[in-house]
């Protein structure tokens, strides 16, 4: 067997079982451990894989549901920059909501091995995330977009009132001076009632969506926590965000994230505390951690 036929048929392995064990790879291939871990090396740099202890995640793209494979153009360097970035702002044990951003869905590929508790509405998200023995999963009801396929509307909304998280991912269609915004009128409205549920919302948007407007607004750039993007985005929104005491990231490509803060410029006394956060009270802390 050459070795691209059967770097393809590991390929088809892990895919079709969302998770695989690497002595079960060997046994599968025929091949000894060393060059099994090579193989899966390529698959992980390719973006579909996520190695772990003993075995390997599926994280490509699935048979069934391939939302985002249009999506794939010269800007998906920097989503994989900001999902990586963010990743690093989730801890162990968190209690997170993620849309249906493609964005998001990078940084979903990330926390797959994780110990976490995810709510989402996208069904490409909790299709990922279903194949993990670590992940405790909750999916959103609702309107299901086909374009999309997240699901929206007043089933979806109401279940997001009665959710508390820690933290909400959210991805954008636009970002001006007058805040955030998306394309789907209805998707707004559930997101509003994302940021609701949240301790701390947290916008991953590259920097092509800047200076860019969309049919409905979610919010203002004042009401998140943070912002993640890549180190492309101009240095006037960087004093802008800077401004409004929200905390900004910048992601290099194929680096770490670092603050972001105005080269010449005193930063004003800001809060650690996100803007939109709100108390849970002892019996909200109890709700969300049984889930």
């Amino acid at each position: 067997m050459s070795t691209e036929a059967r770097r393809e048929r590991l390929r088809d392995h892990v895919r079709a079982q969302g998770f695989a064990a690497l002595g079960e790879l060997t046994s599968v291939l025929r091949v000894s451990e060393s060059t099994v871990r090579r193989d899966l090396e390529v698959l992980e740099e390719a973006g579909e894989a996520r190695r772990t202890h003993g075995g390997v995640y599926w994280t490509g793209q699935s048979d069934t549901i391939n939302t985002f494979r249009s999506h794939r153009d010269d800007g998906w360097p920097r989503k994989q920059a900001i999902g990586r970035a963010a990743a690093e702002l989730i801890d162990d044990g968190d209690t997170i909501l993620l849309d249906g951003g493609s964005t998001v869905y990078e940084l979903a590929r990330l926390i797959v091995h994780r110990p976490l508790q995810v709510v989402t509405n996208s069904l490409p998200v909790a299709h990922l995330l279903s194949t993990s023995d670590s992940i405790d999963l909750i999916m959103i009801g609702g309107c299901v977009r086909r374009r999309t396929s997240v699901a929206i509307g007043p089933m979806a909304d109401a279940m997001l009132a009665d959710i508390n998280v820690t933290k909400t991912f959210l991805s954008v269609a636009g970002v001006t001076e007058r805040g955030f915004f998306n394309s789907d009128m209805m998707l707004v409205e559930s997101e509003r009632a994302m940021l609701t549920a949240a301790d701390q919302t947290i916008v991953l948007a590259d920097s092509s969506k800047f200076g860019r407007v969309s049919l409905s607004q979610i919010c203002g750039l004042e009401d998140v926590g943070r912002v993640v993007t890549d180190s492309e985005l101009k240095n006037r929104w960087v004093e802008s965000f800077d401004s409004l005491c929200v905390e900004l990231l910048l992601a290099s490509i194929g680096e770490a994230t670092s603050p972001a803060r105005p080269a010449e410029a005193e930063s004003p006394q800001c809060s650690p505390i996100a803007h939109n956060s709100h108390p849970i009270s002892s019996d909200q802390a109890g709700s969300a951690n049984s889930l």
